[in-house]
Formats: C-alpha cells, sequence, structure tokens
C-alpha cells in the first residue's frame, strides 16, 4: 500500500511539473506576443502621425499663403524655392506682410563681398507716389514698351486704393503695401522711403526715380536709361536758401544732431543710385530728428533729403533734379498744364530750355528728362506728340 501511495504521489508531482512548465510557457507565449504586437502598433502609430505630419506641412505651409521674405505664393514651396537665390534677388510678388520698421531693416542689407553671383543688368526703379489714379498711364505704358528687361515700377497710393489695370500692363500688381499720406507732413518721407525699401529688395535696380502722377517723360526710354545708368551722381537738388523759405525754416532744436550751416532744401523729386537709398533708408537718426521738429511751415519732403546727403554724401551728389517744374506763376505750387496747354513747342522748350549743367564733370543742355505738372486733359494731346516730338 505505501509504494502504491508513493507512485501516486510521484505522478502527482510530474503532473504540477508539467502544469508549471505550461503555464511558464504560456506566460513567454503571451510575453512574446505581447512585445510582438506593441513593436506592430508603434509601427502603425508612428506611420500615422508621420503621415498626418506631412499632411498637415502640405496643407498648412506648402498651400498656403507664405509671405515672409516677400515670397508669396499659392502651390507647394518645391515649385518654389523660397530661400533660393532667384526669388531673393528678384522677388516676383510686391505683397509682403513687413511693416514700416521691418521693411526698411531688411532693405538695409547691403554686400561687402564685391560683385553678385548672377549675370546682373541694371534696372532703373521708377518709384510713382499718387493721390490713387494715374491719369498718365497710358503715356508711361507707351514709354515703357519694348523695355520690360531694364526698368521695375513701384506704385505708392493711398491704403485702400485698388489701381485697376490690365494684365499686359507694366503697372499690373506693382503697387506696395502702403500707407496713407498727408501733404506737408513727416508722413510723405514715409513714403518716399517705403517706395525706395521696396525697390531695394530687387538687387537688379540700381537708379532709383520718385515721380508723381503728374510727371510725364520729355526724352525716350533709351535716352533716359542711358543717362541715369552711366551717371557718377544722383540727383537731388539740395542748395542753401537764406529766406524765411529755407533757413527760416530750421529749429534751433534740431542741435547738436543738424546745424543751421548744413541745411539744405530742394525738391521733392530725386533720383539716386542704390547705395544712397540704402543709407536713406537705414537712417533713424536724422529722420527722428525731422520728424519731432520739422512741421509746418517747415515741410520734411523738402529739406530732410537733401540735408541729409549734404551732410554726409554731398560728394555723390549732383545737387540738381532732373524733373522740370515751372514756378514762373510763383507761389506755393508750379503752374499746372492742361490739354490747351501742351504743344510741340513747349515740349521742345522744356527739352531745350537754353541752360546748361554738369554731368559727369562735363557741360551738357540735357538737363531734365521729366516734367510736372500735367493736368489729366494733357493726355491726348501728349499721345499726338510722342511719335514726333518725344520720340517713343
Amino acid at each position: 500500500m505505501a509504494r502504491h501511495r508513493g507512485d501516486k504521489e510521484d505522478g502527482l508531482d510530474r503532473h504540477m511539473g508539467l502544469l508549471k512548465l505550461v503555464q511558464i510557457l504560456s506566460f513567454l507565449v503571451v510575453f512574446v506576443a505581447g512585445i510582438i504586437l506593441g513593436l506592430a502598433t508603434s509601427s502603425h502609430i508612428n506611420q500615422y502621425f508621420t503621415s498626418q505630419a506631412r499632411l498637415f506641412f502640405t496643407n498648412n505651409i506648402a498651400s498656403t499663403t507664405i509671405t515672409g521674405g516677400n515670397c508669396t505664393i499659392l502651390r507647394p514651396c518645391k515649385r518654389i524655392d523660397c530661400f533660393g537665390m532667384d526669388t531673393f534677388l528678384h522677388p516676383k510678388n510686391l505683397t509682403h506682410s513687413m511693416n514700416d520698421e521691418e521693411l526698411f531693416w531688411r532693405a538695409s542689407l547691403m554686400p561687402t563681398k564685391k560683385g553678385y553671383p548672377f549675370d546682373r543688368l541694371p534696372k532703373v526703379a521708377f518709384m510713382f507716389l499718387t493721390r490713387g489714379p494715374l491719369p498718365m498711364l497710358p503715356l508711361w505704358e507707351r514709354f515703357f514698351r519694348g523695355h520690360e528687361k531694364y526698368f521695375s515700377i513701384y506704385i505708392h497710393t493711398p491704403q485702400d486704393y485698388v489701381l485697376n489695370v490690365s494684365r499686359d500692363s507694366p503697372f499690373y500688381r506693382r503697387q506696395i503695401p502702403s500707407q496713407n499720406v498727408e501733404w506737408g507732413t513727416v508722413s510723405l518721407v514715409d513714403a518716399e522711403k517705403r517706395l525706395l525699401a521696396n525697390a531695394l529688395l530687387d538687387f537688379s535696380n540700381e537708379r532709383f526715380v520718385l515721380l508723381s502722377e503728374s510727371c510725364i517723360p520729355i526724352y525716350n526710354f533709351p535716352i533716359v536709361y542711358k543717362y541715369l545708368i552711366h551717371s557718377e551722381y544722383s540727383f537731388v537738388e539740395s542748395y542753401d536758401d537764406p529766406s524765411r523759405y529755407g533757413r527760416g525754416r530750421y529749429n534751433r532744436k534740431m542741435l547738436p544732431d543738424i546745424k543751421l550751416f548744413q541745411w539744405r532744401k530742394g525738391s521733392q523729386w530725386f533720383e539716386i543710385q542704390r547705395a544712397l537709398a540704402v543709407h536713406i533708408v537705414s537712417d533713424t537718426k536724422y529722420y527722428s530728428v525731422f520728424k519731432k521738429y520739422c512741421k509746418p511751415a517747415c515741410y520734411p519732403d523738402e529739406h530732410y533729403i537733401p540735408t541729409y546727403l549734404n551732410m554726409f554724401h554731398g560728394s555723390l551728389n549732383a545737387n540738381r533734379t532732373v524733373t522740370w517744374v515751372d514756378w514762373s506763376l510763383g507761389g506755393p505750387h508750379p503752374a499746372t498744364y492742361n490739354g490747351i496747354n501742351v504743344t510741340e513747342s513747349l515740349i521742345q522748350s522744356v527739352r531745350n530750355n537754353g541752360t546748361e549743367c554738369s554731368y559727369n564733370s562735363a557741360m551738357t543742355s540735357v538737363c531734365y528728362l521729366f516734367a510736372r505738372k500735367f493736368h489729366p486733359s494733357a493726355l491726348e494731346s501728349l499721345l499726338n506728340l510722342t511719335s514726333t516730338v518725344m520720340e517713343f
């Protein structure tokens, strides 16, 4: 009997041992299966979030309007290299979200390395400071026709004004982000600097000419381009006017930054080279002085740039303007020419007015390239003279 019980106990022990072995093996199987399942799930989750991240960036970055750095696109960035040299050097779209401080900082960047890493064809930036419409638009379109490689256009209008032109016009989509301007205030200087800064973003722009909606060209484009591009000097009228309209506008509170003997006056309508444009948009010290102390009857647009250039860059300036204006009637505003006043003899008298001026250290009778002020009614008469007198 004892041996039978022992055999039974031995069998029970073996049974219990097999049961524990099965339990251990089952635990190992479950554990290994859990690891495999976890790895598979983790891989699936990673793939899911990776695909979602790609979808997010595609939908929210590559397909959304991107305005940083003057790069505005509505399609994936892989099609337009937003950080490439071409976009940086030649912005195709003037729309951007920069405020003036950011814009002026961006425009003030000047390479110290000589030369350009591309074949640079220097352009003239035509900057129109307008109160809205451009009544001389057909005349300017005719002037620019066929010379697209050699110019850029920038238009500063009232903030909410929309210039409606056809797609084939050189003025199409050339409005810059603008602010409202009040005559006789520093806001005019702000607008001038805003135009310069936007034009400076295109590194091909070498010369910068400020024009109004009442300005016209009096020579054809090749003559104007050659005259400006080959000039060694900028054309900013800057002179010492001892009268109450000159020195009389000086505020002694500008001391010690600006002294009376440095004070200058000149026409608002200037033409400058790229290096001077960079200096002007970079200046904050002297601009702040003018903003604080040059108020009516002191007009910043007639004194800020002429004084600033006289103080620091006079050797680069011809001290004259290339925009003709008729002040013969006297008063605070020049004469305005209507349609009945516009004749061939008028244009010829502006082009050959009997005066001589300095051009690259030589004397010339070609002193003016543009003229103002012309009333909208003068457009038809001017168009009739383009082929016979102005030759475009």
